[in-house]
């Protein structure tokens, strides 16, 4: 019998073991001299810009405070009745013009349209300017159409279209206001076509500039028809209360400086001339006319009781293309007009002061990245180096503190307030993406998407007995990887908070890491079949 030979055998080697402990010690010898310092060094630089929003959140929040208690909104010192009632007996109405850019708007263009004809003004002195820059055919012969039969009533409207899109909606308007027939105008009234203003429009907001020649613009406030139709329009509607009911109140009432909204507002034509006209050097052309407005003397006043209808988006693609629009054009305007409002000589010190750090720097940049990276990245980033120490009335108190205030402008949906927080956090990336775009000036900074507008579409879609499939969507339409990469940077510090720490911070990042890949996975908004 042959003698056996046993081979001890060999002890298995376990890959995993290895790498995770050379990932291990890899971190170890970085963390210290390198991850350290850097991580320390962006913790004083949020901290610093979370108390500059923080300290402007209050401000605001004590001069409305003020404005409200004393009654002294600016445009309640003027008697607008006893302007009216001269008006009408002098008959001496001014030549009002109504300029309605479009683009595509096949849901919506029957609606101002219709709100702009039925606007109350002398028909001898009223011209409705549809300027139609559509691509399809078919829609603007139904434009064309619904002008017509506007025409066929009496009232003054001229359809204008172009060959091409130069200069988007800005160079739409600065071509309207070049026709022959415009030169008896004086003022200029500005709807976007998803935009239903009431009959007496007219006479609440250009009285104001008949009594004060030194007054640019009338800019009236939005209300949002489609705020009930999901979860997404609720928490849209949450910022933009707080933005007209405190931020343009606030310019109107201590700097007569506010950002025109692009919509819902009536210039003087002289002004609009005089500050250089339209230009479509950023994707914000509105508040590029205004500030270039308030450079030269001009004083704009906000007239908060009256509101015009409009629509929210209400598809996360709209509203994703609508934000980045708003974040990138005011950060790029920032940058090319920052010497010329702080060496310009017609203002006071102080309105520079105003538009160049509150108004540009800590409401267009700063509260951005804040929301971002302090956060979303920083703050995460403490749990993993604990090196790093955070202070929590930071952490925790300055923001609670400008949330409460946002929100104290919408009390309907406090109780949304937690959905607002993750759902304002996931919006920041790309907000603050969209601002270092326009400060640098990269690709993108000029991109201008028009905002989706559905009208009752879907109403009607829905509507119909015969449909009876589930909307579907293409699924990579609604993917977006870069919620998706956060929320997993989210969920594994969430997860290090829980195994390493003895505190319950890894409740905020469970949930912040489920509001990105909710969005992440598309199911946020209204979503529309293909």
């Amino acid at each position: 019998m042959r003698n056996s030979v046993f081979l001890e055998p060999e002890p298995e080697v376990n890959l995993y073991d290895d790498t995770g402990r050379s990932l291990s010690q890899a971190w170890d010898r970085i963390r210290v001299p390198i991850i350290v310092p850097i991580l320390r060094f962006a913790l004083y630089v949020c901290i610093a810009m979370s108390v500059m929003r923080f300290i402007e959140r209050v401000y605001m929040a004590i001069v409305i405070g003020c404005v409200k208690c004393l009654g002294r909104k600016r445009y309640t010192k003027y008697n607008l009745d006893a302007i009216k009632e001269d008006l009408e007996q002098n008959r001496n109405y001014p030549m009002v013009l109504v300029q309605i850019p479009m683009f595509n708007e096949k849901e919506v263009y029957k609606l101002s349209i219709g709100a702009a004809c039925g606007l109350s003004w002398p028909s001898d002195r009223l011209i409705v300017q549809v300027l139609d820059d559509s691509t399809n055919e078919v829609l603007r012969a139904l434009v064309e159409l619904e002008c017509q039969r506007w025409i066929e009533k009496g009232v003054n409207v001229k359809y204008e279209t172009r060959n091409n899109r130069n200069g988007y909606k800005a160079g739409a308007l600065r071509d309207g206001l070049k026709k022959p027939y415009v030169e008896d105008c004086e003022f200029v009234v500005i709807f976007d076509a998803d935009y239903q203003p009431e009959e007496d429009f007219l006479w609440r907001t250009v009285p104001y500039l008949l009594e004060n020649p030194e007054l640019a613009l009338v800019q009236a406030r939005w209300k949002f028809v489609n705020a009930n139709e999901c979860l997404m329009t609720r928490l849209q509607e949450m910022p933009l209360d707080y933005h007209f009911s405190v931020e343009q109140e606030v310019g109107s009432s201590t700097c007569s400086f506010f950002g025109f909204n692009g919509t819902a507002g009536v210039w003087r034509i002289q002004a609009v001339s005089d500050a250089g006209g339209w230009k479509d050097r950023t994707t914000v052309e509105d508040m590029d006319l205004a500030v270039r407005a308030s450079v030269k003397g001009w004083k704009f006043i906000f007239v908060g009781d009256l509101s015009v209808k409009n629509e929210l988006p209400s598809t996360f693609k709209a509203y994703r293309f609508q934000q980045h629009r708003w974040s990138c054009g005011p950060a790029n305007l920032f940058r090319k007009m920052f010497k010329e409002i702080l060496l310009c000589e017609r203002v006071s010190i102080w309105k520079k002061f105003h538009v160049i750090y509150a108004f540009s720097f800590v409401r267009k940049i700063v509260a951005h990245w804040v929301t971002f990276f302090f956060y979303c990245i920083v703050i995460p980033a403490t749990i993993l180096v604990p090196e790093v120490h955070l202070p929590k009335p930071i952490a925790v108190y300055l923001p609670a503190t400008i949330t409460l205030l946002n929100a104290a402008s919408t009390p309907r949906s406090l109780h949304l307030l937690v959905f607002w927080i993750l759902f304002e956090n996931v919006m920041s990336l790309h907000r603050s993406k969209a601002a270092i775009i326009g400060l640098l000036e990269a690709s993108r900074v000029n991109e201008w998407i028009v905002t989706e507008k559905l009208g009752n579409a879907l109403k009607q879609k829905y509507s119909i007995p015969k449909v009876s499939k589930r909307p579907r969507s293409r699924i990579a339409d609604r993917i977006h990887f870069l919620e998706l990469i956060m929320g997993m940077y989210m969920l594994h510090c969430a997860f290090y908070n829980m195994i390493f720490a003895n505190d319950h911070f890894f409740i905020y990042l469970l949930l912040q890491a489920g509001a990105f890949f909710i969005i992440g996975l598309g199911y946020i908004g209204t979503i529309v079949p293909t």
